[in-house]
């Protein structure tokens, strides 16, 4: 986190409400501040400009980031 203010480019998880029970895929909803229940899709990674990102949407919750190492783990097979 502390490192993103440098960056000119971010890696995102794109966030959609086409819900897939698979290991890529980490649920996400209101208690993350997305008003519907959705899914970060790790295995459709995209890199943008930090200066596009202007509206917070929401964040990942205390298990967050357990969740997206194991997401990630899944989409690279290591």
């Amino acid at each position: 986190d502390e490192v993103i203010p440098v960056l000119n480019n971010v890696v995102v998880a794109p966030v959609t409400t086409t819900i897939r029970d698979i290991p890529t895929c980490i649920p996400v909803g209101p208690e993350e501040g997305i008003d519907h229940d959705s899914v970060a899709t790790f295995d459709n990674l995209a890199t943008v400009p930090r200066s596009l990102l202007t509206i917070h949407l929401g964040s990942l919750g205390a298990g967050g980031r357990a969740l997206m190492c194991a997401a990630l783990h899944a989409v690279a097979d290591c």
